[in-house]
This record gives C-alpha cells, structure tokens and sequence, in this order.
C-alpha cells in the first residue's frame, strides 16, 4: 500500500462527525463504459476523487503473480504530462493527500483535495488512466519498492504470513487464483519483461473496467461538465474476461504447520472457507467473529485470556472477497500452553455457538455494535467514496452504503447458530499450528 502523510489542517476537514443518514448519490455511465458515482456533500470544502479498477490478483496469469499490486506502485511514477516523481509534490503542494489499495479483487487510487482543486484530481486521475508512463526506469524502481515492502510486511513482520494470508490461504484454494498472495512472488516480478507490463495496463486499466467516484464539496452539474472533458475521450478497451474457477470442497481437515522467524510465542488457528461476501451468509459470520473475538467482553477473550490464562490474544476475522472468503480465528499462547489446550477451548466455544443460541441480551449488544460500525464507515468523505465504488464493482449494488444495515438488523439468533453449524466444521477448515523456527527459540 502506498502512503503518504496528510496535513493536519486537512484531514482535520474532511473527517466530520458522523450520524446514521441517507448518502445521496448519482450514478451513470458514459459512452466508454466508465461508470460514474457522485455525491454531494457541502458540509466541509474538500472532495475525494476515487478511481476503482476492476482489477486484483487473482486476475493475474500463472507465473506473474504481483502485478495488480505493482501497478498500485507503478502508475505513480508519472505520465506523459506528469514529469516522473512529480505526482506526490503536485497533490501535497494543492493541500491535498493521496493512497492507493490492492486486493484479490480490486486497485483502487485516490486523492482529497481542498474542494476548489477538484479539477485537478480529476485532471490527474485521467491522466493516470489515459497515458501514464510505463519504462524501464519506472519499473525498476517500483520493483525495488514492492521487494522492500514485502521484507517488511511479511518476511521481517510478526505473524506477517497470517495477516496477509500467504501461509494460510495455499491451503485453501487448489485452483482458484486465491491461492497466491496480493504481493505476489519476486522471482515472477524480476523475470517480467517491459512489454508484459504494458499488455497488463492495456488488458485491465481501460474506462470499461473502472469506477470513478467523486465524494464532497462539489457542484453536480459542473462535476459532471469536467468529468465529460477529461474522460470521455479515453477509449474503451476489449472486455475483460473475469475469473470462474470453482473449487472442490474441502471435506477433511487439513493439518499442517507453519515456521516464522520473527516470532517468539506459538500460534494455534482455524480457517474455514466461507462463502463470496455478497452472500448473507458472509454478513452471519462476521457477527460470529464479533461475538468471540471483539473485544474484552468477547466470549473466547473471557474464557481463554482471563479466565483460564492460556492464551496471550485472540483473534477471529472474517476475509471477505468476491468468489470466496475465509475465516481465521486463532489464540496465541501464553507461557507453556500447548497448542492442543487453545485447539480444544476454541472447539468449545464453536460448539456452545452450533448447539446455543446466544442470548437476548449477546444479540442486543451485537446489533448495537454493528450500527456503531454503519455509522462511523459513513462518517468521511474518503469513507463514503471507498464505500460507494467497492458497492458498486463487487457487490453490483451502490444503494448497500444505505441499506447494508438493514442485512445485519435481519440476522437472527438462529441464523447465528445455524450458520456456525453449516461453515465451521472439523472436517471443512485448516487446523494449523504457527510456531517459531527452532532457530529462533
């Protein structure tokens, strides 16, 4: 991910107080197939300029792994009217901030500005989509970039492989490009030659694949005039073919073990493939994460952190993507703990919530947390844009930044219990112990 430091005064701005209400917005197409959000909101003078490929990596082909990642680095670097480097100076130098993401699913790039700035957010973001430079120079550096980033995120990092799920998610999928990791291999990315980089930003980068959204202090009709000057002239590219592959189930428990340098202290998880996040069922499992896992007053938290004292933390996260996802949950282990004692308290605690139902007061509390959530994802302007373009592309409903709620409001009790029954079976997950290198000990 890239990051870059926002001005105070700025962020200060575009951040406001938060309150459960409609995000109005309009959306439409234009004749390159670039589909377009706006939104208005004049309570604060900035604006976000958001433009969402399609693109992830699981699109990548065999072999050369990392690419959507490295375009998330590469299509800094400047374009034909953008001199080399100079893209932070120019957003920093206009008050404004920039970021750009990558996942399995989709990159997506962004600026906030000062609202009177927001042609050219516009201006760049066409520019990045229209003609960026993709050299030698431009791809060596990058390179050099992403091999630092994943030293630092996953080889040199704590539980690196469990966070970005490169020691998890080979286990998971046999055939499905999930498989591989969102920063790929850096063996794939030293033999990539130029031209291949080239044919990636032509296949995936066109207007026909992407989503922009505009999100702040704006004016619709002079939003839309812009929008039209710098766009609607960048021509389409072929469809792109999505990925739809299907994975056998799993049907007995894989067993397995995992090595980290950088740790000291043992981990025990579960991971069970789950459904694609726009399933209901997605929505069920993530209240589940929430009743074991949230917090202090959560239920393994109580059990295996302060009453029985065998685990240092727990955790338990659901990791939602557009075919498939997973849920990990997992203790890490205090003192001499074995890891079979965390194995056998977690089974208990999937047990009470497959034969249990949770009670009125649990459920109460829950539904509490879930609009507490609604409510802050909606409380900034870079928020509702990074919400309105992922409703958009991965789930084919922008309307879910307000009705999204009403999903978790349906949840029942015995939807929890039915769902903990139906996904997190002994004989359908990964039982992987996460143990320091003997070296390390």
């Amino acid at each position: 991910m890239i990051k870059r430091i926002s001005l105070a005064a700025f962020t200060l701005l575009a951040t406001y107080a938060g309150f459960a209400q409609q995000v109005e917005f309009t959306e439409y197409k234009l004749d390159n197939g670039l589909d377009v959000i706006l939104h208005q909101d004049n309570t604060a003078p900035v604006v976000t300029v958001g433009v969402m490929y399609h693109v992830g990596a699981k699109d990548e082909e065999k072999g050369r792994t990392g690419f959507a990642h490295f375009f998330e680095h590469l299509l800094f670097e400047g374009t034909e009217n953008i001199e080399r480097g100079e893209w932070f100076n120019i957003v920093a130098s206009n008050g404004g901030s920039n970021n750009a993401n990558t996942t399995q699913d989709r990159t997506y790039y962004y600026e906030t500005f000062p609202s009177n700035k927001l042609k050219l957010g516009l201006w760049m973001e066409s520019e990045r989509m229209l003609h960026p430079v993709i050299n030698q120079i431009g791809v060596d550096t990058q390179n050099e970039v992403v091999k630092e980033e994943k030293r630092t995120r996953i080889d040199n990092s704590p539980y690196g492989k469990i966070i970005y799920s490169t020691g998890i998610s080979p286990y998971m999928f046999k055939e499905h490009p999930y498989k591989n990791s969102v920063i790929g291999t850096m063996e794939d990315l030293d033999a990539a030659q130029l031209d291949e980089f080239k044919a990636f930003f032509d296949k995936y980068y066109g207007p026909n694949n992407a989503t922009l959204v505009v999100a702040g202090d704006i004016d619709l009709k002079e939003a839309k005039e812009w929008i039209e000057t710098y766009f609607k002239d960048i021509p389409a590219q072929p469809a792109v073919e999505r990925v739809n592959i299907k994975e056998a189930p799993i049907t007995s428990e894989i067993v397995a073990t995992e090595y980290d340098d950088n740790i000291q202290i043992p981990a025990k998880l579960y991971v069970y493939r789950t459904p694609s996040m726009k399933d209901r069922d997605a929505y069920v499992l993530d209240m589940i994460s929430s009743i074991l896992t949230d917090g202090k007053s959560s239920r393994m938290y109580k059990k295996m952190v302060d009453e029985n004292k065998e685990a240092l933390q727990v955790l338990a996260f659901p990791r939602s993507q557009e075919d498939y996802g997973m849920y990990v949950m997992g203790a890490l282990a205090m003192g001499e703990t074995p890891l079979s004692t965390l194995g056998k308290s977690m089974d208990e605690e999937i047990a009470k919530l497959q034969t249990e139902l949770i009670s009125e007061n649990e459920y109460q509390k829950l539904q509490n947390k879930f609009e507490n959530r609604f409510v802050n994802s909606n409380s900034s302007i870079q928020g509702i844009a990074s919400s309105l373009a992922t409703y958009h592309m991965l789930y084919g409903n922008v309307n879910l930044i307000n009705d999204e709620i009403e999903i978790y409001r349906s949840i029942t009790r015995e939807d929890i219990k039915n769902v903990a029954n139906k996904y997190l079976k002994k004989n359908q997950r990964l039982n992987l112990d996460y143990l320091p290198t003997p070296e390390s000990k």
